[in-house]
């Protein structure tokens, strides 16, 4: 089964292999999608009824918030921290924008989802972030001045895989120590075994800059691969480039 719909403002796909009947496959799909669309009216900034909105006019209370919305502003926090203060999610003279946290966070858990189904082998996507099982996948890193190329390509059994780079969205990645826009790399990607592990490492250290590939390459259980902003390449020794 393949589906697509636009959510978050990009494009999500799900391919399911095996492991369930099609009938449940479909069901399956059908609660990924609908839990990605509440994600995005509850956690989206650019909503104004949204929760994440809410709370940014002071309209709630830390002891009104939902149990959701206080897990992705912990793993904001715990990242804020880890990157010294690199990764924000509130700059100054910019509201509250988890972003970085959510999309990663909200395919996790839509992962989560199919293999609570039974669903064993499949490969869910998310503008290019994806969480992949069952068996080998070979998925492309876009290149990053060039979109219709990749600059590498990753085989992925088990695990997630997310880049950050400046390519879709120019220069909207900020390094919270300086408030100025991150440019040290163009492109940042990072495997690890969750996508909520990926998703915020990779926007974590691209906003650190060249100095964020070091750093995320030495977190428990990620392997890197980046092109910095004089087009050179980094790449972590177990970067799982597909042979």
């Amino acid at each position: 089964m393949h589906r697509v719909e636009h959510i978050m403002g990009l494009p999500v796909s799900l391919r399911i292999e095996d492991g369930v009947p099609a009938r449940d496959a479909v069901d399956a799909a059908d609660r990924v999608f609908a839990w990605l669309r509440e994600v995005d009216a509850r956690f989206s900034p650019f909503l104004p009824d949204s929760e994440v909105s809410r709370l940014d006019r002071g309209e709630l209370t830390d002891d009104r918030l939902s149990p959701d919305l206080v897990e992705v502003l912990d793993l904001c926090e715990r990242y804020r921290v880890e990157s010294g203060g690199a990764f924000q999610v509130r700059l100054p003279g910019r509201g509250l924008d988890p972003c970085a946290v959510v999309k990663g966070w909200a395919v996790q858990r839509g992962a989560e989802l199919l293999r609570a189904a039974g669903v064993t082998t499949f490969c869910l996507n998310a503008g290019g972030d994806v969480v992949a099982a069952g068996r080998p996948w070979r998925i492309g890193v876009r290149h990053p001045e060039r979109a219709d190329r990749v600059c590498a390509v990753v085989e992925v059994a088990e695990g997630a895989v997310a880049t950050s780079g400046r390519y879709e969205r120019g220069d909207h990645i900020f390094d919270g120590r300086t408030g100025r826009a991150a440019t040290g790399l163009l492109s940042l990607t990072v495997v690890a075994p969750s996508l909520t592990e990926a998703d915020a490492v990779a926007t974590a250290g691209f906003a650190m800059g060249v100095e964020g590939v070091g750093w995320a390459a030495g977190r428990a259980g990620c392997e890197v691969f980046a092109v910095d902003a004089g087009r050179g390449v980094l790449s972590s020794p177990g970067f799982p480039k597909a042979p």
